[in-house]
């Protein structure tokens, strides 16, 4: 373990129990890749790998209510038209973002820098940790700060942002909160944690107070305990490499598995 403070979330906006800007942008970027990968596909022929994708949501009393400009970049071969690559672009936007959510003021930014034929380690080198939003909740939620990606699970930055996405996640599932972002602090050499704290925004259905009493109770937050509760020790983290470290229902800390256990202990 090591002193730290890390955050877990969750919110009830899309079924993946994720904020709706950041998993509209994994979606588009599943939808690339498949087409990418689709030899049938007209557009796999000048399609590359290296892609990014940046949703804005606008907010109403705290509920989606439209898309206001997604961003595309799509690394490409030479030789294709960027009014090809646009249409194409906004043609796969809107396959897998639902119509509703977008209107005539909705503006769509694909490959806005132009030509974007050299990518990947040839563009860009070097690594800070990963990319710890897009790991996340797309800056919905909070991040303590530590990068998650070639850390083993002894280190709370990683296991410990593990378990909060899974208590968050499960009072949410529960129906305890609309909305939930869980926060723990650690000093280094102590177990236990030296806070848990519960937010509910003011959506939930009991008070805070009681929502993190129940999650002591369910969940233990001892480093040893975090990796034995979710089995962390296995050759996992390769399903963690892209698409962020949350959503994967396959993964241990996605699951929703302890909903009756925190309406008990409440």
């Amino acid at each position: 373990g090591d002193q730290g403070i890390m955050f877990g979330y969750a919110t009830d906006e899309t079924p993946e129990l994720m904020p709706a800007p950041v998993m509209f942008a994994h979606r588009i970027l599943r939808a690339l890749e498949a087409v990418r990968k689709n030899p049938a596909a007209p557009e796999a022929r000048w399609l590359r790998p290296d892609c990014k994708s940046q949703v804005a949501v606008r907010y109403e009393n705290g509920v989606p209510a439209g898309v206001e400009n997604v961003v595309l970049s799509t690394q490409h071969a030479e030789g294709v038209s960027r009014d090809e690559i646009a249409a194409f672009g906004e043609a796969l936007i809107r396959s897998v973002v639902p119509a509703a959510y977008f209107s005539e003021r909705t503006k769509f930014f694909i490959n806005p820098t132009g030509k974007f034929v050299i990518g990947g380690p040839n563009g860009d080198a070097g690594l800070t940790g990963r990319k710890i939003i897009v790991d996340t909740y797309g800056g919905a939620g909070r991040h303590g700060g530590g990068a998650f990606s070639g850390k083993d699970p002894s280190k709370v930055d990683r296991s410990g942002a593990y378990l909060c996405r899974w208590a968050a996640k499960n009072v949410v599932a529960a129906g305890l909160a609309k909305r939930c972002e869980l926060q723990v602090a650690y000093a280094i050499g102590e177990p236990e944690p030296t806070s848990v704290f519960v937010d509910a925004f003011g959506t939930g259905t009991v008070a805070d107070e009681k929502i993190a009493a129940a999650v002591k109770k369910v969940f233990s937050f001892k480093p040893a305990d975090i990796v034995r509760q979710l089995n962390l020790l296995r050759p996992i983290y390769a399903r963690t490499v892209n698409y962020g470290h949350f959503t994967k229902p396959d993964l241990p800390w996605e699951r929703t598995d302890k909903t009756d256990a925190l309406k008990a202990a409440l």
